[in-house]
């Protein structure tokens, strides 16, 4: 079921703010939502094998979708050479790839070192139900679920050990991620052609014109993330309604702050 908040740009930010915890709660009460948690627990121990989760659908499915990864659905071949890539080998395709969300799917479900994350079946089943959350309401507004996905993944790179520069790849690596800082950054598309330190140049730039800083411990403070995605919100308002004054006004107030 679509969860449409009735408005766009800012307003339909605040708007999910306010309902969040709320529609969560009625997410994981919906009864798919529900069978698809309850298989996963009840099947992903016996699933030895990342051969065995790609060929289930609704496991493969569900782990996917807790990973933001639903799109590679189809990929299967792929996705079983993500999930018993070896983490600790750095020339191992799943070291190789751009994107980490690939990599933290891979140590979490532990099929390419032997060892699932503690607490496997609690961590997928929680990212289940916020991924659906988000899914629902980018079925109205794209925008919105990218904002939501942002304030979840920059908020985990900030508890991670990396170099802020490490991070930064990371960031451009990641495509939903990396709309929202280039739709607040007001980067148009043609910064993806540059070379990627000219790359890593231009968005901690950016990064210290908007937020003061370029480091993602500062980021990642609520007030940072929250002007990163309201600034996001209001220039993705701006591009499908550019005559709409009043969202000039809340950007110019955002970069003022």
């Amino acid at each position: 079921m679509t969860i449409s908040v009735g408005a766009t740009g800012l307003l339909g930010w605040k708007i999910v703010q306010r309902t969040e915890a709320r529609q969560i709660e009625a997410v994981a009460r919906d009864p798919v939502v529900q069978r698809n948690t309850a298989y996963f627990r009840d099947t992903i121990a016996r699933t030895t094998k990342a051969e065995e989760l790609v060929k289930d659908f609704r496991l493969f499915s569900t782990t996917l979708s807790a990973f933001g990864l639903e799109a590679d659905l189809p990929n299967k071949a792929f996705i079983q050479k993500v999930l018993e890539s070896d983490p600790a080998d750095k020339s191992s395709l799943v070291n190789r790839l751009a994107d980490k969300r690939y990599l933290r799917m891979n140590e979490a479900m532990g099929y390419g070192s032997s060892k699932p994350a503690e607490g496997l079946a609690d961590t997928i089943s929680t990212a289940f139900v916020q991924r659906e959350f988000e899914r629902r309401i980018g079925e109205s507004d794209d925008n919105l679920r990218l904002a939501l996905n942002a304030r979840r993944e920059v908020a985990q790179l900030a508890e991670r050990t990396s170099s802020d520069r490490t991070l930064w790849f990371e960031v451009i690596g990641n495509a939903p991620l990396r709309k929202v800082f280039q739709g607040a950054f007001g980067f148009g598309d043609n910064y993806g052609r540059l070379d990627i330190d000219r790359q890593f140049e231009e968005y901690t730039k950016a990064s210290e014109r908007l937020l003061g800083t370029s480091k993602f411990d500062e980021i990642a403070k609520p007030e940072n993330l929250e002007k990163l995605t309201q600034t996001f919100m209001v220039r993705s308002q701006l591009t499908t309604a550019p005559v709409a004054n009043r969202y000039t006004a809340a950007l110019t107030l955002l970069q003022r702050g």
